[in-house]
């Protein structure tokens, strides 16, 4: 994909957040424990909406005005984690460094793109897409910091 039309844009980011979705879904439907079930079923909920968001940025571009950003620190945690490749019946810490591996690379991925985006709403629509990531991966290591305090670690 050339990523130089805002269609193509929205196109593959819509794409993306689909995967997403699947994917908490999964973990949520393989997960044990309720407390955890519930983590990825919220996770699944925030990329359909993230989904919903970018039709509607394709429907009316002057929502992108319209969003707020807000300063997400980033634990980088996830950065000095081995990327794993997601299985059934993988651990709950397993599948959160897996996930937070997910929202490390596409975070990464649109701010790579912002960076060689020369169109305004581009530029906009990257660091949006940026953000939203962000968010996703600051949540992710929390959960995984608080569950490894919790064992001790």
């Amino acid at each position: 994909m050339s990523f130089e039309s805002f269609e193509e844009i929205i196109s593959f980011a819509i794409e993306k957040e689909k995967e997403a979705a699947a994917f908490y879904e999964e973990a949520f439907q393989q997960e044990v424990f309720s407390g955890n079930r519930k983590t990825f079923e919220e996770f699944a909920a925030e990329e359909r909406k993230h989904q919903a968001m970018l039709e509607g940025f394709s429907k009316n571009r002057e929502k992108l005005s319209k969003y707020q950003f807000k300063w997400v620190p980033d634990l980088k945690r996830s950065d000095y984690m081995l990327d794993l490749e997601y299985e059934k019946g993988m651990f709950y810490t397993d599948i959160l460094i897996v996930a937070m591996k997910r929202e490390e690379q596409s975070l990464k991925l649109y701010n790579d793109l912002t960076e060689k985006a020369k169109d305004e709403n581009l530029i906009k629509l990257f660091k949006i897409l940026a953000q939203e990531e962000a968010k996703h991966k600051n949540i992710l290591e929390t959960f995984y910091d608080d569950y490894m305090a919790e064992q001790g670690d």
